[in-house]
């Protein structure tokens, strides 16, 4: 029984494989609004539904196996270097990825998928869904380092919760203006390898000096403590 169940899982990885080589192929080719599933079926000689039986939209057809990005963050903070600061980890991943996201383009294939998002709103639309889900997988990762008593990352919080938020949001914010709001400059003609170099050194700067100006932290017990965010209180109507 448990053979059987080996062959048909790694027939069901098989066909999802083939099923995603072919539709992206395709999108490459003809432009992702103008591929429909049934032409995705088609061409990989599969039914419709078996198609939707491993993806359940056409946009997560396109992004699949393409986006390590979403969950990088959030593993980059939990598998970091045992004495490594959560901050340091988070800041060495994001300017990796942006130097890894414009090198990459160096490729024909890789100009091609970035043309391919955008000329899409629909694409488009669904990457902006997966950074917020990036965000909230780093959000959680965060909250776990500076929630936990037995790993604080050197910074016992009152609210842990909302700095890691914020991290989270202005850090991703900020990794996210210099690779999306900059990839227009490789579809108009720019060398991706000067840009990935050059944008490489701005990320540096930029999180060194996040890390070197954050917030001073009272010492107390041998530990630093971020005061607890008040928020101001509701007024009566």
């Amino acid at each position: 029984m448990s053979e059987l169940l080996d062959r048909r899982a790694q027939k069901k990885a098989l066909t999802r494989a083939h099923v995603r080589a072919v539709a992206q192929e395709l999108f490459a080719e003809r432009g992702f609004d103008a591929v429909t599933i049934a032409d995705v079926a088609r061409a990989a000689d599969v039914a419709v539904q078996t198609v939707f039986n491993h993806f359940s939209t056409k946009e997560e057809l396109f992004f699949d196996g393409r986006t390590p990005w979403v969950t990088g963050p959030a593993d980059a903070v939990r598998d970091r270097t045992p004495g490594m600061t959560a901050h340091t980890a988070l800041r060495n991943y994001l300017v990796a990825l942006v130097r890894g996201r414009f090198g990459a383009l160096a490729s024909v294939k890789s100009r091609t998928y970035l043309r391919t998002i955008e000329g899409s709103d629909a694409l488009l639309a669904h990457e902006r869904d997966l950074i917020h889900e990036c965000e909230r997988r780093l959000t959680e990762a965060l909250h776990e380092v500076w929630a936990s008593p037995d790993d604080r990352d050197g910074i016992v919080s009152q609210d842990p919760a909302t700095a890691a938020t914020l991290t989270a949001a202005t850090w991703l914010g900020a990794a996210r203006a210099l690779i999306i709001g900059q990839r227009s400059r490789v579809t108009a003609g720019a060398c991706p390898l000067e840009i990935a170099e050059t944008l490489g050194q701005l990320a540096e700067r930029f999180f060194d000096a996040a890390i070197a100006t954050m917030p001073a932290f009272e010492e107390e017990a041998g530990a630093a403590v971020m005061p607890a965010v008040e928020w101001p209180a509701s007024r009566a109507s």
